[in-house]
């Protein structure tokens, strides 16, 4: 899940994306609303997190602006205004959530969490693929009698791969989905990860479910 952070404060900000990165979130940083709105017009992000008061311009007008231009993309307003006239001010200019600063990180995460559900109605904690199940809040992957504990970047590369069954994923889309703007074109760390996947989840049964698709990308699911 790949999430854009438009916050004026570099101490603030930093300590967001650190948090975010730290339970397997790719998160982009921005400090203006111009920025902001350029960012989340051009790239596919899974969640915005808007600052209300930025220095160049009301977090309200770019939330406004990003409608205006389609944007769905699920935002959730951050901002020490914690009057109810706020909070009307950024969901009726198409914010989808308000949580006023100071936050306990916790609190942000569930939000998140709840905003991420939203037209997915069936599901709750865990995603499931044949045998394999993945807990969303315990980064935990299960199949057969192995349970498996994921780092960061693991966990968020299995859940893209699970969310999109079937579907053959270049490396340029996971990249863009499952890590940040410091992506290294050239790297090869994609293969490294879905190679430490397939020993976790693999390795060991008939039936494999992450394939990889020569020129193409990676498949995850079973092979007819």
């Amino acid at each position: 899940m790949r999430v854009l952070i438009v916050e004026d404060n570099p101490k603030m900000a930093g300590a967001l994306q650190r948090g975010l990165r730290s339970h397997g979130f790719a998160a982009d940083v921005c400090h203006t609303g111009f920025e902001g709105e350029d960012l989340a017009a051009s790239t596919e992000y899974d969640l915005i997190m808007l600052d209300l008061m930025l220095p160049d311009r009301d977090g309200v007008e770019v939330c406004r602006n990003l409608r205006r231009r389609c944007v769905a993309t699920p935002i959730l307003m951050l901002t020490a205004l914690s009057s109810t006239e706020d909070k009307v001010a950024g969901l009726d200019a198409g914010a989808d959530d308000y949580l006023a600063k100071p936050f306990e990180f916790e609190e942000l995460l569930a939000r998140i969490r709840a905003l991420l559900r939203r037209g997915e109605a069936s599901e709750g904690r865990t995603l499931q693929c044949e045998d394999l199940l993945l807990d969303l809040y315990t980064r935990k992957a299960a199949r057969g009698e192995s349970e498996h504990q994921l780092s960061n970047k693991e966990f968020a590369l299995l859940e893209y791969l699970m969310r999109n069954p079937n579907r053959v994923l270049s490396r340029a889309q996971i990249a863009d989905r499952v890590w940040d703007m410091a992506f290294e074109p050239d790297s090869n760390v994609i293969d490294v990860y879905v190679s430490s996947l397939r020993k976790k989840l693999d390795r060991g049964f008939d039936r494999p479910l992450i394939h990889t698709i020569k020129g193409a990308g990676y498949r995850f699911g079973v092979l007819d």
